[in-house]
């Protein structure tokens, strides 16, 4: 455990009780799901991006404010997978939805379960055919395989289209992107099917010769991030982050909206302890989060990271009540919210592990140390993320006060003179991720920056 936290000796009741009861974060997670597709490059973007610079400026940040950039564009159209129906007859249309990013067009073969789709379900030939791989991993399994990694190795073994199948009940097609930071479209269709339909698909038609069909629309887009600040002028600075952007099938409550509402909720409350900070605290809202992390890899590599003390990036939380935070083995971040969470009497998860699917990790990867802040679900993967379950009824804004309230506290800690916190050298994060077995992932993905 850590030494005395920062502010320990003050009266909390003020900021605490304001934030209890303050509508300001919940008021725009409502005007954030309301805004509809959040998709990245979208018209629904760039109004969720101003509504959060507005937000941030109402709460007391300074100089709120929208960077653009460009991106590929991608729009949805329509999606199928046909296959013979029962006794050769009418060829059936199964529900699917299309994967952001997948190129248009239409490819048959030979549809081949791979199962959960580790990496080691993919060493064998699978030229031509229709490949369909689970969203989860196994229990068993010692780490998570991201959906670009199943695919990319599906494309790696010959694959002519790609099939990702829920594991969450419901009926519910998930959604995510392919594609690479060099490549952004990806190389082969590929769509999303519910677990009911991925079962039927296999217990009707593997072996058997499937078509898989896309229909969408590459472009020139832009998308951009919102910053503003709090606290003294600096040299070095605290960033705490989200992304504003959504996948376009939903309202995006979870991911990412209630993070953003957090940074809001947070901003509000370090407006009114603006006295308690030692370094400026830079709020950031990325765009384009989903399709590849475009808006903080943008602003990773044109800002001084030299600058930046610690990151502090909120995706994923509000969905439990238990904050769960990944500190990226810097023992330092880990020292101080084990100082947060003594203080409060309050149970805060740390997870030492490195976490490259956020937008901490554009920082973090090159060492500068950064939080990524979820929650605890108790359920496996995703769950209701990524498909059209992503609504606010699965939320509740005692769970966004109560997280503000602790994460207030973090960002006031991570800013104090006090709290050394060291970075990590680059060598020390490539060979963690080779340890833990994330390297392999990263290289098919392009997403191998050493």
């Amino acid at each position: 455990m850590s030494g005395p936290c920062h502010g320990e000796d003050m009266d909390d009741s003020q900021w605490i009780g304001e934030t209890f009861t303050s509508r300001a974060g919940w008021r725009h997670l409502e005007d954030l799901v309301d805004v509809g597709d959040r998709m990245a490059g979208s018209e629904g973007e760039a109004r969720a991006a101003e509504l959060t610079r507005e937000a941030l400026e109402r709460v007391g940040a300074r100089d709120a404010h929208l960077e653009p950039f460009e991106i590929q564009g991608w729009t949805r159209g329509s999606a199928a997978v046909r296959a013979d129906g029962a006794d050769g007859g009418d060829r059936r249309t199964e529900d699917c939805i299309a994967l952001p990013r997948s190129p248009a067009g239409e490819a048959t073969g030979e549809l081949v379960d791979v199962g959960y789709g580790l990496p080691e379900d993919f060493e064998r030939d699978l030229s031509g055919r229709v490949v369909m791989a689970a969203s989860n991993v196994p229990s068993y399994h010692d780490r998570f395989v991201h959906r670009r990694e199943k695919y990319y190795h599906a494309v790696e073994a010959g694959a002519a289209a790609f099939v990702f199948r829920n594991h969450v009940e419901g009926c519910l097609p998930p959604t995510g992107s392919v594609g690479t930071a060099g490549d952004p479209i990806g190389a082969v269709p590929a769509v999303g099917v519910s677990k009911e339909v991925g079962s039927r698909l296999r217990r009707r038609h593997e072996g058997e010769t499937v078509t898989v069909e896309v229909d969408c629309a590459v472009h020139d887009a832009e998308s951009r991030n919102v910053h503003a600040y709090l606290g003294p002028e600096t040299e070095t600075e605290v960033l705490v982050t989200s992304h504003v952007d959504a996948h376009d099938i939903s309202e995006g409550a979870m991911d990412n909206g209630a993070g953003t509402a957090t940074v809001v909720e947070t901003a509000r409350a370090l407006a009114a302890r603006e006295d308690d900070l030692d370094a400026r605290v830079h709020f950031v809202a990325f765009g384009a989060e989903e399709v590849g992390l475009v808006g903080s890899s943008r602003m990773a590599a044109d800002h001084d990271q030299e600058r930046v003390k610690a990151v502090l990036n909120l995706d994923g939380v509000v969905r439990g009540r238990t904050l769960k935070l990944y500190t990226h083995g810097f023992d330092d971040l880990e020292a101080a919210v084990d100082a947060v969470a003594d203080r409060f009497d309050h149970p805060i998860q740390t997870v030492p592990r490195l976490g490259p699917h956020s937008d901490h990790w554009p920082f973090v990867e090159h060492g500068t140390p950064g939080i990524h802040a979820m929650s605890r679900t108790g359920s496996e993967g995703r769950g209701w993320g990524h498909t059209y379950a992503d609504t606010l009824d699965k939320l509740g804004s005692r769970d966004l006060r109560e997280q503000a309230v602790l994460l207030t506290a973090l960002a006031v800690e991570l800013a104090d003179d006090d709290r050394e916190i060291a970075r990590r050298p680059t060598e020390e994060i490539a060979a963690d991720l080779e340890a833990q077995d994330l390297a392999e992932g990263m290289k098919i993905t392009g997403d191998w920056p050493y």
